[in-house]
């Protein structure tokens, strides 16, 4: 697995609409109506280089969400150029690119290294493999999930957690929403590439600005 891809692309001009997910670049763009969104959706789709990769289109009667990989560590320079050219489509048809509606979930299914048990959930999903510790729904509706190794340290076997991978200027107002809904700070010290909030149950789930742009504190210590 390689951070250069993503990287690459978050450094392209060209590339505004977009958001780097944790599923890879991601942009919605809003739309009068169903056939608008219809029709921008079958105007995209016809994008030179487009058919026969990774790519999803799904579509409402508001907007149109556009996922050139559902891989982040697979993004590609020719990412770059397909983003580009979406964008430049969506433009003709008068849709505006809206990344505060940008968003991902993924449900983080953590245990022991002996217990990792990603066959079982993948086969009661119905999900698909994606790299060797992730799951997809093959409808692209759902959440995927991953099966993250639980530290060997920790008392516990097994434990689960919601994250929710936002654009990194999206983050702030998404955490001020979830504290002001009740939930508490439980661990800020990867801000501002990611916080892990509680509910009144102590219920976790992770705010993550990575992999868009933003810095996690540990990757400039050394500087």
């Amino acid at each position: 697995m390689s951070e250069s891809g993503w990287r690459a692309f978050l450094a392209a001009s060209g590339v505004g609409d977009w958001a780097v997910l944790h599923g890879g670049p991601t942009a919605v763009y809003r739309t009068a109506s169903l056939t608008d969104a219809a029709s921008l959706a079958q105007a995209i789709a016809a994008v030179p280089g487009l058919d026969g990769t990774h790519a999803q289109i799904n579509l409402l009667s508001d907007r149109v969400t556009v996922r050139l990989t559902r891989e982040v560590w697979k993004i590609e320079e020719s990412h770059i150029e397909l983003a580009r050219a979406v964008s430049v489509v969506a433009k003709a048809h008068g849709a505006v690119a809206d990344r505060s509606a940008v968003n991902e979930v993924q449900v983080a299914i953590s245990a022991k290294p002996d217990a990792i048990d990603l066959g079982f959930w993948r086969a009661v999903l119905g999900y698909a493999p994606m790299q060797g510790d992730n799951a997809i729904d093959p409808l692209g509706n759902s959440s995927t999930v991953w099966m993250q190794e639980l530290d060997a340290a920790k008392p516990l076997r097994h434990a689960m957690h919601i994250d929710v991978s936002v654009p990194r200027e999206q983050a702030a107002a998404r955490l001020a929403a979830a504290v002001a809904a009740g939930g508490v700070i439980v661990d800020d010290s990867h801000a501002p590439a990611s916080w892990i909030l509680a509910d009144r149950s102590g219920n976790k789930v992770c705010i993550a600005a990575w992999p868009d742009g933003a810095v996690d504190p540990s990757e400039t210590s050394a500087d």
